[in-house]
C-alpha cells in the first residue's frame, strides 16, 4: 500500500518516505529478505542464527523473512544477526534505514558485539581467542539527533570474571575533530555527538581497547570503521556563472560551441552527485526556439539547427540548469547559469558598389590627386577582413597614371592619380574597377555582378610650361671668339598644341655676361670675348641658364642651361717663377732654380726655353743659365765674385705653343756675403739691401737715443707718482671735474604736460595779464638787474693744495650774487572767499617775552639783506 507520504509493509506495516526504500521492503516483506553468510575461520559448522524481533525469522541458512503482517504504525523495528565476522549486505545497507540492521551473536544480550565464539570438542565446549572483524558503520549525515545516539556496543566475554574498562582512539575521538564520538567505559557502548556532514569528512578510523581496573590490555585493539551516509545537500555549482562562446555562422547542425561545467559537493558514486544539464531558455528564439543544445552529461553545447546569420542575429543569451539525482527535477537540487554565444562572422556578403558608374576630373601633369570615390555596401562585420574592400583596376588604364586606395574608415575606394596624365595625349580615361575582400568569401559563395562598375575620368587641360627639347645644351668652340658671334639657337617647345601662345626668351644667368638671347627666336650670340682662362670658368666650361615664357594665363616659364666647352688657344706667355731669390757674392754650388707658369692647357704650355737677353751685355757677362729639363732650368754667376747687393735679372721665357709665346720676365737676385754653410750672414743681407756701413752706424745710435728716453720717461713718471703719494691732497687732480661738462638727456613732458603757457617763462611788462587769468598759483621768475659779482680766475697750472680755497672763494662769490638762480618770485594766490572758521593769525602771539636778536641775518647774504633790514636794524644800503 502507498501513501502520500511514503509506502507501508503489509506484513511488517514498517513506514518509509523514499520511494527506493519502500520498494526495498515490500521485497523483504513478501519475499525471504535476505541470505545472511557467515565466513569464519572454522567455516559455517556450529552457527545458528536469531533475531531479536518476533517480526523477523532467521532459518537457519541464514535467510531472513517476516513472520506475520505487522500492523503497528509507531513501532521500530530492528533486526539484529548474531554474526558480525563477515556480512555481505554492502549494496543494501545504503538503501536501508540505518536504525534497521544490527548484527550480534545469539549466546549474548541482544544489543552486543562479542569478539569469541565456542568451539566443541571431546571433552565439550572451549572458547577459542581470535581478533573482532567488525563490519563498517554506515551514519546518516544531517541527522536531526536527538545526541549523543547510540551507534553500536562493544563487550569482551571477560566482563563477567573482571572488570573492563573500554575506550575509542583516532580522529574524531581524541584526535581533532575532538569528541565526534564517544564510548560509555563500563558498557561499552558507543555514541555520535553532533550531526554528520560529509563534505567535511567522509568515513572515520577510529580503534576500540579493552583493559581492566589496571589499565592492562585485555584484548586486542579493534578497527571500526564509520563511513558518513551521504543526503542530497548541495546544489550544483557552475564554476562560471557567465559562460562566453562563439560559432561561426552558417554552421552546420552538430557544431560544438562551448562546455558548461557545474560540480556537486555530494558524492559523485550515488545520485546526488550526478549532474545532468539542460537548456532552459534561449533568447532570441530566431530563426528557431531550439538552435542548441546540450549534452546532459558531458555539458558540451552544439547547434541542432541550421540557419545561424549573424546579419540577423548576432548574439544568443541560453539559460543552462545543472540538477543533481540524475537530472530528476522532482527530487534534484538545481542550480542555472547563462551562456553567451557570439555568432561569428564569416565571409559570406560580396561588397557591391552602390553606383554602376562614377564621374571624375583631374587636372593634367597633377599627381597624388583623389580624382574619384567609389562607395560600396557590405553587410559583413565592419573593419574586419569579411568587410575591408580591396579595389582593383580591371581594364582602362594600361600605362598605370591611377591607382585605387582604400580608406580605412568608411572603406571607400579612393582613385588617385599616381602619374600624371597629358591633355594633349589622353583626354580621357575609362576605367573598369572590382572590389573584393580581404579575406576570400565563404564556401559556396560567389561574386555579386555589383562587384564591378565603370569610372569615367576627365583630364582638364591646363596653361603648361616651355621646356627645352635638350637641356643643358653642350657646344664646343675655341675661346677668343669674338664679340657678336651667332653660336646657336636655342629654342623651346611649348606643349600646348591647342593654345594659341607665343614664346620669349631671356637670360636667367649669364656669370660673365658674354652672351645674349633673341627674344622672339632663342638665337645666342656673344657679348664679348670667351676666356677659358676666366674665373667663371670651370673645366674648361661655361654654364648660362635661359628663360622661355609664354603668354598664357596665367603665364608659364621653363627653363634650359647650355654648356659651353671652351678649346685652348695659346694666348698667354709664360710667368717667370719665383720673382725673387738669393745668392752668394762668389760662386759656389749655390744656385738659383727657377721654373714658369703658363695660364693655358697642354699642348700651349711647356717644354720652356729659358735663356738671357742680349742687351744689357752686363747680365750675360754676370750670369749664366743651365737647362735641366723641359721645365725648369738654374741661375748661376759666370764671373769669381760680385759686389753684394740687389740684381735685377731680366730672363725671356718661351712656350711650347703653336705660334709660340714668349715673355721676358725679370727675377730679384739679392748677392750677399755667405758663412761656410752658403747661407748669407746678418750683414751681408742689410749689406744685400743697399746700406752702407755709416747707414748702420746711424741707425744704432738712434736706437740708443731712442732707449734712453723711454727710460728717462720711466724715471720721471715714478718721481711724480712718489710727490703724489707724499702729500695729502684734497682731490687727486685725476678726479678733477671743474673742466669736465656733463650733459645729461633731457626728458621731455607726458601727455599732461603739452598743453602749457611759454609766457609764463618771460618777464612780463606788467602785473595785468597775471592778475586777471584764471584761478591757480602762478610764479613770474625774474632775473633781477644788477653788477654781477666777480668769480675768482683758476689759475692756469693750479696746483693741488690750492684747490680747497678755489673752491670757498666761489661758494663765497656765489652767496653773494644776487642774479644766480632761483630768482625772487612773485607768488600769485587765488581769492579763497572771506571769513575763515580758523580765525585771524594776528591774534597769534609769540612765546617769547622779549624781543627776539634777528642780526643774525646779516650773515646769511644779500638775498636776506631785506629781510636783516626790517628785523634785524642793519645798516641801510
Amino acid at each position: 500500500m502507498l501513501l502520500s507520504t511514503g509506502c507501508k509493509c503489509f506484513s511488517c506495516g514498517l513506514l518509509v518516505q523514499s520511494k527506493i526504500f519502500c520498494f526495498v521492503m515490500h521485497v523483504l516483506c513478501l519475499l525471504p529478505l535476505i541470505l545472511v553468510k557467515f565466513s569464519g575461520c572454522a567455516g559455517n559448522n556450529g552457527i545458528r542464527y536469531e533475531t531479536n524481533n518476533l517480526d523477523f525469522k532467521v532459518r537457519t541458512d541464514g535467510t531472513i523473512y517476516a513472520a506475520h503482517q505487522k500492523t503497528d504504525k509507531s513501532e521500530k523495528h530492528k533486526q539484529v544477526i548474531n554474526n558480525i565476522d563477515m556480512l555481505e549486505m554492502k549494496t543494501l545497507l545504503p538503501l536501508l534505514p540505518p536504525q534497521l540492521l544490527f548484527i550480534r551473536e545469539t549466546r549474548q544480550p541482544s544489543d552486543t558485539l562479542l569478539p569469541w565464539r565456542q568451539h566443541q570438542n571431546s571433552n565439550g565446549l572451549r572458547r577459542q581467542k581470535r581478533d573482532w572483524v567488525i563490519p563498517p558503520i554506515n551514519v546518516p549525515e544531517n541527522s536531526r539527533g536527538p545526541f549523543p545516539q547510540q551507534l553500536v556496543r562493544i563487550r569482551s566475554d571477560k566482563d563477567s570474571e573482571i572488570h573492563i574498562r573500554y575506550s575509542i582512539t583516532g580522529v574524531g575521538a581524541d584526535q581533532p575533530p575532538m569528541e565526534v564520538f564517544s564510548i560509555d567505559p563500563v558498557s561499552g557502548r558507543m555514541y555520535v555527538t553532533r550531526p554528520m556532514d560529509r563534505e567535511e569528512r567522509a568515513s572515520y578510523h577510529l580503534r576500540a581497547h579493552a583493559v581492566d581496573m589496571n589499565g592492562n590490555k585485555v584484548e586486542n585493539p579493534i578497527d571500526l570503521y564509520i563511513y558518513v551516509i551521504d543526503m542530497n545537500d548541495n546544489r550544483p555549482e557552475f564554476i562560471n556563472q557567465v559562460y562566453n562562446g562563439s560559432v561561426d555562422e552558417g554552421s552546420k547542425p552538430g557544431t560544438y560551441v562551448m562546455t558548461v561545467t557545474a560540480n556537486d559537493a555530494d558524492d559523485s558514486t550515488t545520485a546526488n552527485g550526478m549532474v545532468r544539464y539542460r537548456i532552459v531558455t534561449q533568447t532570441p528564439q530566431s530563426p528557431s526556439q531550439n538552435m542548441f543544445t546540450i549534452n546532459s552529461e558531458t555539458g558540451d553545447i552544439v547547434t541542432v539547427a541550421a540557419g545561424l546569420d549573424r546579419e540577423k542575429v548576432q548574439q544568443y543569451t541560453v539559460i543552462v540548469q545543472a540538477t543533481d539525482m540524475e537530472g530528476n527535477l522532482n527530487y534534484g537540487l538545481s542550480n542555472t547559469a547563462t551562456a553567451i554565444i557570439m555568432v561569428t562572422d564569416v565571409n559570406d556578403n560580396p561588397p557591391e558598389f552602390t553606383l554602376t558608374a562614377y564621374p571624375g576630373e583631374v587636372p593634367e601633369n597633377r599627381v597624388e590627386v583623389v580624382v574619384a570615390n567609389l562607395t560600396v555596401v557590405d553587410r559583413d562585420q565592419p573593419h574586419s577582413p569579411n568587410w575591408n574592400a580591396v579595389y582593383r583596376i580591371i581594364s582602362g588604364d594600361p600605362s598605370g597614371h591611377f591607382t585605387i586606395r582604400t580608406d580605412p574608415v568608411t572603406n571607400e575606394g579612393m582613385v588617385t592619380v599616381v602619374k600624371a596624365v597629358d591633355y594633349e595625349m589622353n583626354r580621357a580615361f575609362m576605367l573598369t574597377v572590382m572590389v573584393s575582400n580581404q579575406a576570400p568569401l565563404a564556401s559556396g559563395i560567389q561574386m555579386s555582378f555589383q562587384s564591378t562598375a565603370g569610372v569615367t575620368i576627365s583630364v582638364m587641360d591646363v596653361n603648361e610650361a616651355p621646356y627645352f627639347p635638350t637641356n643643358h645644351k653642350l657646344i664646343r668652340l675655341e675661346e677668343g671668339v669674338p664679340m657678336g658671334t651667332a653660336l646657336m639657337t636655342f629654342s623651346a617647345v611649348d606643349p600646348d598644341r591647342f593654345m594659341q601662345q607665343a614664346v620669349r626668351y631671356s637670360k636667367l644667368s649669364d656669370p660673365a655676361n658674354w652672351l645674349n638671347i633673341n627674344a622672339t627666336n632663342g638665337q645666342i650670340t656673344t657679348a664679348a670675348v670667351l676666356d677659358r682662362e676666366s674665373v667663371y670658368i670651370k673645366n674648361n666650361v661655361y654654364e648660362a641658364t635661359f628663360l622661355a615664357a609664354d603668354n598664357g594665363i596665367p603665364p608659364a616659364s621653363g627653363t634650359g642651361s647650355l654648356q659651353i666647352y671652351l678649346i685652348d688657344i695659346n694666348d698667354n706667355a709664360p710667368e717667370l717663377l719665383p720673382k725673387e731669390t738669393q745668392i752668394c757674392e762668389k760662386p759656389n754650388p749655390n744656385v738659383i732654380n727657377i721654373t714658369a707658369a703658363d695660364a693655358d692647357i697642354d699642348p700651349n704650355v711647356g717644354p720652356f726655353v729659358f735663356e738671357l737677353p742680349s742687351v744689357p751685355s752686363a747680365v750675360r757677362k754676370n750670369w749664366t743659365i743651365t737647362r735641366l729639363n723641359g721645365d725648369y732650368a738654374q741661375l748661376s754667376l759666370r764671373i769669381m765674385y760680385l759686389e753684394a747687393g740687389v740684381y735685377e735679372v731680366p730672363i725671356i721665357v718661351t712656350d711650347s705653343g703653336n705660334p709660340p709665346l714668349y715673355k721676358t720676365s725679370v727675377i730679384k737676385v739679392k748677392v750677399c756675403p755667405c758663412d761656410e754653410n752658403g747661407d748669407c750672414t746678418t750683414i751681408g743681407a742689410v749689406a744685400a739691401a743697399g746700406l752702407g756701413t755709416g747707414a748702420i752706424v746711424a741707425i744704432l745710435i738712434c736706437i740708443i737715443i731712442l732707449l734712453t728716453m723711454v727710460l728717462l720717461f720711466v724715471v720721471w713718471m715714478k718721481r711724480r707718482e712718489k710727490e703724489r703719494h707724499t702729500k695729502q691732497l684734497l682731490i687727486d687732480p685725476e678726479d678733477d671735474v671743474r673742466d669736465n661738462i656733463l650733459k645729461y638727456d633731457e626728458e621731455g613732458g607726458g601727455e599732461e604736460d603739452q598743453d602749457y603757457d611759454l609766457s609764463q617763462l618771460q618777464q612780463p611788462e606788467t602785473m595785468d595779464h597775471v592778475l586777471n587769468k584764471a584761478a591757480g598759483v602762478r610764479r613770474v621768475d625774474e632775473r633781477p638787474i644788477g653788477a654781477e659779482p666777480q668769480y675768482p680766475i683758476r689759475p692756469v697750472i693750479p696746483h693741488p693744495g690750492d684747490i680747497g680755497d678755489f673752491i670757498n672763494e666761489g661758494l663765497r662769490a656765489a652767496d653773494n650774487d644776487p642774479t644766480a638762480p632761483p630768482y625772487d618770485s612773485l607768488l600769485v594766490f587765488d581769492y579763497e572767499g572771506s571769513g575763515s572758521t580758523a580765525g585771524s593769525v594776528s591774534s597769534l602771539n609769540s612765546s617769547s617775552s622779549g624781543d627776539q636778536d634777528y642780526d643774525y641775518l646779516n650773515d646769511w647774504g644779500p638775498r636776506f639783506k631785506k629781510l636783516a633790514d626790517m628785523y634785524g636794524g642793519g645798516e641801510e644800503d
